[in-house]
Parts: C-alpha cells; sequence; structure tokens
C-alpha cells in the first residue's frame, strides 16, 4: 500500500513539473521548470528580455536568446515553453485564406 501511495505521489510530481510557462511571464525557477532549460538557459532569457523588452514572437526570442534555434525552440515548446500564450508552430491560418479557399472550391 506504501509503494502505491509513494508511485502515485512520484507520478503526480512529475507531470507538476513540466507545466506551461510563458516566456515573457516566467522567472528564473518557472523558466529552470521547463524540460531543457538550465540555469544558464534561463538566465539569458531572463538578461535578454530585461535588456529587450518581452518576445513578440517565436522568431524574435530565437533570434534574440543565444544558442536558441529552430530546432531547439521547438524542443522547449515541447517542454512546456510558451511565448505570449503560444507554444511553437500555435498559429491558425488567417481568416481572409480559409474564406478564398471555400470561395475557390467549385460546386
Amino acid at each position: 500500500m506504501l509503494k502505491k501511495l509513494l508511485l502515485v505521489t512520484c507520478m503526480l510530481m512529475a507531470s507538476a513539473s513540466f507545466a506551461q510557462v510563458d516566456v515573457n511571464k516566467g522567472d528564473l525557477a518557472g523558466l529552470e521548470g521547463v524540460k531543457g532549460i538550465g540555469a544558464a538557459t534561463a538566465k539569458r532569457i531572463l538578461d535578454e528580455r530585461t535588456k529587450g523588452g518581452n518576445f513578440k514572437d517565436w522568431g524574435d526570442f530565437e533570434s534574440r536568446v543565444k544558442g536558441i534555434g529552430e530546432k531547439n525552440a521547438l524542443k522547449l515548446s515541447q517542454g512546456g515553453l510558451q511565448v505570449n500564450g503560444k507554444a511553437k508552430g500555435d498559429t491558425a491560418p488567417p481568416p481572409a485564406k480559409a474564406a478564398a479557399k471555400t470561395a475557390a472550391k467549385p460546386k
């Protein structure tokens, strides 16, 4: 019984450790809680955010933080990092394109 209780506790702690963190709102501890971000990377993120203001989007984040490229950003996003509440690749198509595709279909 005790083993099962410990197992459940460990599972809950593991799932809580990979929570979603917004790069513009997270503190040092929060950023370090994202899978793939260590102390040095978290410090670089905070330093750049202090120097240049909030990150506009993933492209802005990748260009301003040394050591963060396309592949690394995707891994960090999968680990729980967000920029302005969005995971990397979370973009909805513009309404005009969607409407144009619908209108272009023959009946």
